[in-house]
């Protein structure tokens, strides 16, 4: 396992799946894999994203990422629609390996009355990662 504390920026919220979230300016949420998963998953080849369009709950599997030791799911951290993929990511799955934090995967516009208070903030996910060190 890594030893090393992995990067996690403070503006952002992340999930216990390792998603980060960041709000944008038009009111929509860019996720993407932190760098703590990105490292456990090793060089990424494939990364299928989800449809523009689609409905997504908290903890839906809404896509995969396929690396040299596994296929894993993506998971919206959120409940909303998906409103846009990164079409840069699924074309060259290395901007994730290289930088993880610029990569986002999707965004998605929260469902009326949702919100992204229930994620943890980099404190939070930095115990979390630090606990599965």
């Amino acid at each position: 396992m890594e030893n090393s504390v992995s990067n996690v920026p403070a503006g952002l919220k992340y999930s216990n799946e390792h998603e980060w979230v960041r709000a944008e300016t038009d009111g929509t949420l860019s996720v993407g894999l932190t760098d703590f998963a990105v490292k456990q998953l090793g060089e990424i080849m494939t990364v299928e994203l989800p449809q523009v369009g689609g409905d997504v709950y908290a903890s839906d599997g809404v896509g995969t990422v396929e690396s040299v030791k596994a296929v894993t799911e993506i998971y919206s951290p959120v409940t909303g629609t998906i409103v846009e993929v990164n079409p840069d990511v699924s074309d060259d799955p290395e901007k994730l390996n290289s930088d993880p934090y610029g990569a986002w995967l999707f965004k998605v516009r929260l469902a009326k009355g949702e919100s992204a208070d229930n994620l943890l903030d980099a404190a939070a996910y930095t115990r979390l990662i630090e606990q599965a060190d």
